[in-house]
């Protein structure tokens, strides 16, 4: 992923999260011109210009050398940045109404569009706003269960675990810690409002859903058609996971016909599912390739004791086989920059922030990639994302500032998945990992254990922001947080809580975004994207057999087309970009049910005689 707090890049600032925002009714100012308004789009880019290669290093150097001074001046110039932001966005909004040209209308709606939190222009709120979400961000940081367990101890107690009652403990320990964010999550909704609001927005989920280049209740529309179409595909998965769950924990644990519980799923959120494949998955299925093994010895760590360099250097070359993929379609190789200044391994003397991301340090050429990789199927797979995320930002540093970006925010994260789909047994025999491809037989098994994270995950990438849209506009009081959230999970995901949870609770909380407001919709399209990428590459490169078998590497012509969609950056409408790669303006989920169509058969079958729903 492209890092989460890069709040102070400026691609992030004004992240090409375009749209047609809800114009007040008041026409732009009599005494502007367009002549104003192209000095201001210019200025402005200057701004954003001088200020984004100084704060992205202030960025990098938090992240890999984490100290109490460092998180300070991250904190410092992500003020500035804000403040910046704020005045950009306020000066804007005079242009209202004011028939521009489209590159200069284009800017200044990114310009307005480019704050996730807008605060209102009263410097005092600006101020109140930033402390609330300082200390929303420092809640989560810090947060221990009651017995003062970490959250990655308690998510390995959810993922390795099989007795509910310490599952239990596990998933109501860490909702302790977002029980004192509820005040102050209510006052900084408040305060955002009224900033989205003197922007011209009825309220801040309607300033979000205008960045997608379409009205913002027609992407809610657009949103709700996506999952319509793979609806069907995640019920047939939730019966069967819920018949496998109910055999293992028995009726009093989970019912047949009623949601699942949630601390049952492997992940602190339900979100994905894949660490309960031993329940959940095929008894009869092929096992396919453990490539764990076959990592560690192509890459000479299979042994007892490793020492640091030696894995820094066994690392560094599976970087390099994920740099061929992309040589291998027609990208230029990655600058020398690139792996004197990223960081691949957990460094022994620091701490460091771990979460791999991909970075673009000057809008430029320096780019890099932040990993304490591991010599494993999961890393080999997480490398291949990330250089996709820089392969993308190189792609489009040509473009101006406000278009260094991706067509819109979901482009970025399914381009890296559309890569890592095509890590395929044809692929890993055709970079000669291993002799043979398995045969069929191992299929279902494929798929269920990539069923289980990214189908398992499509309803929770819709409702969370659905929860804040609804949230945002007051459909969702001060009074119901708890309780809308519980409705939505039920709605979309068939998930409840496993005990009762009241209004003193504030479960949202306990998941980063909620917190850390990053909108989630990205992840919900991504989810999308990748498949309908990943099968229109697969048509270009002359694939016959089954979609999910499929490898466009090596393909140039899959690359051109590829390399012409990223270069445009946010310079169009995300349809335009779209259509460069697939020759359609509109997202398709179809892909998704063509890729899984093998699995969905098998569930089907077993599904026989159950009762799916809740």
């Amino acid at each position: 992923m492209i890092t989460l707090k890069r709040a102070v890049s400026a691609a992030i600032l004004t992240s090409a999260l375009l749209g047609h925002p809800v114009i007040s009714t008041a026409a732009g100012s009599k005494d502007v011109t367009v002549e104003d308004a192209a000095a201001f789009v210019a200025d402005a880019e200057k701004r954003l210009t001088d200020i984004a290669e100084y704060a992205a290093r202030i960025a990098w150097v938090n992240a890999n050398f984490v100290t109490h001074d460092t998180t300070m001046l991250n904190a410092q110039v992500g003020e500035e940045y804000t403040k910046l932001g704020v005045e950009l966005a306020n000066e804007a909004k005079k242009f209202n109404g004011l028939d521009l040209p489209y590159d200069l209308n284009r800017k200044i709606e990114m310009i307005k569009l480019g704050l996730t939190l807008p605060a209102p222009s009263d410097p005092k709120k600006t101020k109140q706003l930033a402390e609330i979400s300082s200390k929303l961000d420092s809640i989560y940081a810090k947060g221990k269960s009651p017995d003062g367990r970490s959250l990655g101890e308690l998510s390995q107690v959810l993922r390795e675990s099989r007795d509910a009652d310490e599952q239990l403990k596990a998933w109501t320990g860490w909702r302790e810690i977002s029980k004192e964010m509820r005040p102050l999550y209510q006052q900084m909704v408040e305060i955002a409002n009224e900033g989205s609001k003197e922007l011209g927005y009825a309220d801040t989920g309607t300033m979000w859903r205008s960045k997608y280049d379409m009205p913002a209740d027609g992407f809610a529309n657009e949103m709700d058609r996506l999952w319509g179409q793979v609806k069907p595909l995640y019920t047939a998965l939730h019966c069967h996971v819920r018949a496998e769950l109910n055999e293992e924990y028995g009726d009093e644990v989970v019912s047949t016909d009623k949601p699942i519980p949630a601390h049952l799923l492997g992940n602190m959120w339900a979100q994905q599912w894949g660490n309960i494949y031993d329940i959940a998955g095929p008894d009869s299925a092929g096992e396919g390739i453990d490539i764990d093994p076959i990592l560690r010895e192509h890459y000479g760590v299979d042994k007892d004791e490793v020492s640091h360099e030696e894995k820094e250097v066994a690392v560094k070359k599976m970087v390099k086989t994920a740099e061929n993929f992309f040589s291998s379609l027609g990208f230029a190789p990655l600058p020398q920059t690139f792996w004197e200044r990223s960081l691949f391994v957990k460094p022994r003397d620091r701490d460091v922030q771990c979460h791999a991301s991909a970075w673009d340090i000057d809008n430029e050429e320096d780019i890099r990639i932040k990993m304490c990789t591991e010599i494993n199927g999961e890393d080999f797979q997480t490398v291949h994302h990330e250089l996709g995320h820089n392969y993308y930002q190189r792609a489009y540093k040509d473009q101006p500032i406000l278009y260094k970006g991706s067509a819109n925010d979901g482009f970025h994260e399914a381009i890296g998945d559309t890569v890592a789909l095509s890590i395929t047994p044809k692929y890993l025999k055709q970079i000669g990992l291993i002799d043979e491809e398995p045969d069929a037989s191992a299929d279902i098994a494929l798929l269920m254990r990539s069923a289980l994270d990214k189908v398992a995950f499509l309803p929770f990438g819709l409702m969370v922001d659905q929860w804040r849209w609804k949230v945002f506009n007051g459909e969702i009081s001060p009074e119901e947080y708890n309780q809308g959230w519980w409705e939505l999970r039920q709605k979309y995901q068939g998930i409840d809580a496993p005990v009762a949870r009241t209004e003193d609770h504030f479960d949202p909380g306990a998941k980063y975004h909620i917190p850390g407001n990053t909108p989630y919709s990205r992840y919900f399209l991504a989810h999308i994207l990748q498949f309908q990428f990943y099968r229109e590459m697969c048509e270009m490169a002359g694939n016959e057999g089954p979609l999910h078998r499929c490898s466009f590497y090596g393909n140039k012509e899959v690359g051109e087309k590829l390399i012409k969609m990223l270069e445009m950056g946010s310079s169009r409408p995300w349809p335009d970009a779209l259509e460069a790669m697939t020759g359609s303006r509109e997202m398709d989920a179809t892909a998704v049910l063509e890729y899984y169509a093998p699995l969905k058969t098998w569930l089907d079958e077993q599904n026989k005689g159950r009762n799916c729903g809740w």
